[in-house]
Formats: structure tokens, sequence, C-alpha cells
């Protein structure tokens, strides 16, 4: 279809054979529709390529910028249905629909609209750009249509369906804003709770502007707008949740960290939450983040997490040793507690002592002594490890190497006969080796009592439902890293978007690992002072799988996506 918009367009001398090539080559680099490329390049205007798909497809063209649509209209086809085909309805004329369409040759889309409105449809052609628009515009955006849900079900909601397992007896309901209308907005807090939830949102974010107040949720790794609640609900939603999380709602000008437990009634079920809350003063009110930390949802199957078969051998192996350490590194939310848990969970046996220090713990494991860490009394990483060495431990977690001095009670711990687990920040596994060394610590302990480095990111699935193949330019899949021989055969996947997904194409996560094993060459290395090229050099040349080629093995299995892959990790 492409090259056939590039030859009316040259047939009409708005473009020539060069700009054509020119965006071709740009489509091949970055994909999309070939008439984007040629806006984008400004060589012709949207006007332009409707006018092209109108002469390609023989029906009317449309531009949807310039066109009131009556909401009597825009009820008649569904939202979901809408957004399926990428169609919007503009006009009725007795038995006929008129439907603006980017593709009118859809013969399966236009038969379902007579289908659903029982009337015949007669297609005209739009820009996808502008129909993404009208779309939003008249449906709304996925997050509005979703308030207008929650709104909806605020005054259907059962107040049983949701409780918090803390007391609340002894707070005063009284201190909450004066403006706030308490049976809305407390309906309004468990709508969000209650929502993130069904998404499977691993993070509710809250945010106050000038003139805007919104809700997102972090859905598989990605944030989504969901609604925005009435600005006069803003004070009155901050002190609600504060009041949940056990919080000072009268200190709004310091940021607070507290926790929710909830008891929810989902699926039939009774299901116990922790939300992490976390507050924070900003220009125009408190921003409130809360992590939703569902045991169900932790995945502690090491084989399902995402590990090639040679890296889980490493990492199993590293786990197993009777002294050292293991460091897991990744940014925030790359999956690097699962992965802790994970393999806490394959080592713990009667025969063992685990003591964790977690801050915050997040999920509670049977048979391990979990700690939570307060600052605020001196608890701190450094505290507890000293007084774990007193507790007769076999393996110790600590949630986070942050400074020198846990630093160096860990490696001590792992010269002294314990396994050490814990995790550190930094953009792959070789350069935590540099970091631990920039933090003070001295090469000869760094070399003898690091076992194992694991980074980590997690890439989002696509959805099984409606997987579908997906063509790709052969000169794309050789940029992210496939060979000559091997791009032409590789079959590539996308989602379609379904209801089972919301439309993303995309469902749950799965994990890129990079393991890298410290065997006697990278402790030489390491002892002479190696930079973190040389380190990734010599433990590529040992096996290490990178980021980027356990990202590749997932494309091939036809897992993930190409822009999924690119979009965690470099070459």
């Amino acid at each position: 279809m492409a090259l056939k918009i590039g030859e009316l367009l040259i047939k009409a001398k708005l473009i020539n054979e060069h700009q054509l090539a020119k965006a071709l080559e740009e489509q091949r680099a970055n994909g999309g529709r070939i008439g984007e490329h040629l806006v984008a390049l400004e060589y012709v205007t949207e006007e332009d390529i409707l006018d092209c798909l109108s002469q390609q497809y023989g029906v009317p063209s449309i531009n949807l910028r310039h066109f009131d649509i009556d909401e009597s209209i825009i009820r008649l086809i569904p939202a979901d249905v809408a957004r399926k085909y990428q169609f919007i309805p503009v006009s009725k004329t007795g038995a006929t629909l008129t439907v603006a369409m980017t593709d009118p040759s859809n013969v399966f889309a236009m038969d379902d609209i007579t289908f659903i409105t029982g009337y015949r449809v007669e297609p005209v052609v739009a820009s996808e750009e502008a129909l993404r628009e009208a779309i939003d515009n008249y449906y709304g955006t996925t997050h509005s249509i979703e308030l207008k849900k929650v709104m909806e079900d605020l005054s259907t909601v059962e107040e049983a369906a949701l409780e918090v397992l803390e007391e609340e007896e002894d707070l005063d309901i009284q201190d909450m804003e004066a403006s706030a209308d308490e049976a809305p907005v407390v309906r309004h807090v468990n709508l969000i709770l209650t929502d993130a939830l069904k998404r499977a949102a691993s993070d509710i974010h809250i945010e106050p502007y000038e003139k805007a107040y919104r809700v997102r949720f972090r859905i598989d790794g990605v944030l989504y707008e969901i609604m925005n609640p009435p600005m006069k609900f803003k004070d009155a939603i901050a002190s609600r949740i504060k009041i949940l999380a056990k919080l000072d709602i009268a200190e709004k000008r310091l940021p607070q960290d507290g926790r929710i437990k909830l008891k929810m009634k989902f699926q039939g079920k009774v299901k116990e939450l922790d939300f992490r809350v976390s507050t924070l003063p900003t220009l125009h009110g408190e921003k409130i983040v809360m992590r939703l930390l569902d045991k169900d949802q932790l995945m502690l199957d090491m084989t399902k997490l995402g590990f090639e078969k040679s890296s889980l051998k490493n990492f199993e192996e590293a786990i197993f040793q009777p002294y050292g350490m293991v460091l897991v590194t990744g940014p925030t939310g790359s999956g690097k507690t699962n992965t802790l848990y994970s393999a806490i969970s394959r080592i713990n046996t009667a025969e063992v002592n685990i003591m964790t220090a977690e801050d915050p713990v997040e999920f509670q494991m049977v048979g391990v002594n979990q700690v939570q860490m307060k600052e605020s009394i001196g608890l701190n990483f450094a505290a507890a490890l000293r007084s774990f060495l007193r507790q007769d431990p076999n393996i110790v977690l600590v949630g986070e190497v942050r400074d020198f001095e846990t630093a160096e009670i860990a490696i001590k711990a792992a010269l002294t006969g314990h396994l050490v687990l814990s995790t550190l920040h930094t953009n792959d596994a070789p350069s935590s080796i540099n970091r631990l060394m920039n933090m003070g610590i001295e090469p000869f302990l760094v070399a003898t009592s690091v076992n194992l480095v694991v980074a980590q990111r997690l890439i989002r699935r696509i959805c099984e439902k409606c997987k579908q193949p997906e063509e790709v330019p052969v000169q794309a899949l050789l940029n992210v890293g496939f060979s000559e021989a091997e791009a032409p055969n590789i079959e590539l996947y996308r989602g379609r978007g379904c209801e089972e997904c919301n439309q993303r194409g995309f469902r749950g996560r799965i994990g890129i690992y990079e393991v890298m094993v410290v065997g006697e060459d990278i402790r030489e290395l390491i002892l002479s002072g190696a930079s973190t090229v040389e380190l990734r050099r010599k433990a590529m040349e040992e096996g290490m799988i990178g980021l980027r080629q356990s990202g590749l093995q997932k494309i091939r299995d036809g897992i993930t996506t190409i822009d999924e892959v690119v979009r965690e990790s470099v070459l």
C-alpha cells in the first residue's frame, strides 16, 4: 500500500523519486506508514495524502479536524469497537451511516458496523493522526472513558468490598479538609485502589497541577493516564490516603512514607494487599505515589523469570555457594526484588539461617528472618548487618548497597563464610565492580568477595490473545543486532490489541538478564584496575550473554517486539 501512495504522489507531481526514497529509508529505520514520514519531512501535507488515499480507495476524503460530529451519532458505535478498527461515525442519512476510516478496504470492520448498528455503511477516508484525535475527542481518551465508569460506579460500589485491616477508630475523620465531602472522597479513593488491582498496576501516581489533577497507573512498566478527578477533591483525596497510611495529615511541607494494608474482595476471593505510600510536596500540592504489593503477582519460579539456560545455570550455582557475594543490579522497577526473593525461595531450607535487611519488606516469606529498616531510629543497612553477624546467619540479604559502610560490612561478611545477596544501581553487570571500588572498597576485597553479578531489565510481553505476525524491514533487524545471515529468517510478532490487554497489545512482563561470573581471569583484571569496557570484553569472551543479546532471544522466541528491546538495552 505504501508504494501505491508514493506512486500516486509522484504521478500527481507532489513529490519526486528522491523524496520517496528518503521517506522509505525513514520508514525502514523507524517503521510506521510512508505517508507519516512524507508529512514529517514536509514533502507533502496531510491534505495531499488524503487526496491520494481517496483516489486509491475510490471513496471521498474528510478532514475530521474541520468537522463536528453529533453526539447521537457517536453513541451508535461503542468506544472499544471504534478503537479496535480505527474508525469513527460522522453522519447518518436514512439507513446509511457514513464512517471515517484509514482503511476503507477493511470489509470485516464494515461488516461489524452493519451488525452492531443495523445501518448500511458508507466509508470515507481520513488521515490516521486526525482519526486518532477525533476518537480521543469524541469518545474521550482511554483514561477519560475509565473515569466516567469510575464516576458512575461511585454511586454503586459496595463499601464492604474494601476493608482497612488496621482499625481506624482512633483517627478523627473531622481532621480531613473542611471542603471534603467525606462519602464521595472515600468511595473515590476506594475505586482508585480497586481499579489499580483490576488493571494489574504496579504503581499509582496522584499528581496535582495548577489547573489539573490526574491519576496515572504504571501498567507493565509504562505509565497510563487513567482519570482526572475534580480539582476540589485534591486536598481531600490526599488527606484520605494519608489517614489510611497512618501519616500526619497536617504535615504538607515534608515528604512522608507510610503503608496501607487492605483486605479486598476481588474475583470472588478475599485478597490482602499492601500499598507502599510516598507523599511529596510539589508546587501545586502533594504528589502521592503508591506501590501495589500483591503477593499473588510474585513470581518465585526462577525458570519463568526470563533467564537464558546458561545464565540461569550460572546464577543457581552462585546462590548455592557457601560464601561470597551475589549482586543484582538495575534501575528502579527492573524486578531486582523479585529476582532476589526467587533466589531466597530457592535456597530456603530448614538447614540454613536466612536474614534479610529490607527497606521496605515488600513480601513476607516463611522461614526467613526479615528486618524492616527504620532510619529515624538509626536502624539502617549497616547497623542491621552488624547485628546479623551476631545472629549466626548462613545467608544474608541486604536490600541495597548504598554507601561505603554498608558495602564494607557486606564484603567482610562474604569473606567470613556467609553468602551475601544484595542490589546495586548500575547500568550493567561489569560496571557494578567499578561502582564498588568508587565507593572506596579495595580492589583485592572486591575481587575475592564477589562471585557473580546479574544486571536486569523488564520488557513487556506480547499479548498471547491478539498476537499476530508483523513485517519489519531487514535493515531494522540488522540495526538492533541480528546478523545478516539470521535477519531475513526472523519471524516477528506484535499484539493487535484486545480486551484482554486493554487494547495495548502487551500483557505482563519478562526479564532480560546479563549474568557475569567473576572467574579467575576477571579477578585478575579487577586487581589490575581494569576498566568496565575491559571487564565486559573479557566476560563476553567467557560466554556472558549481554542484555541486548538476551532481548534478541526474546524476539526470536516471539515473546516481545524490537521496540521493547531497544527501549531497555543498548548494543
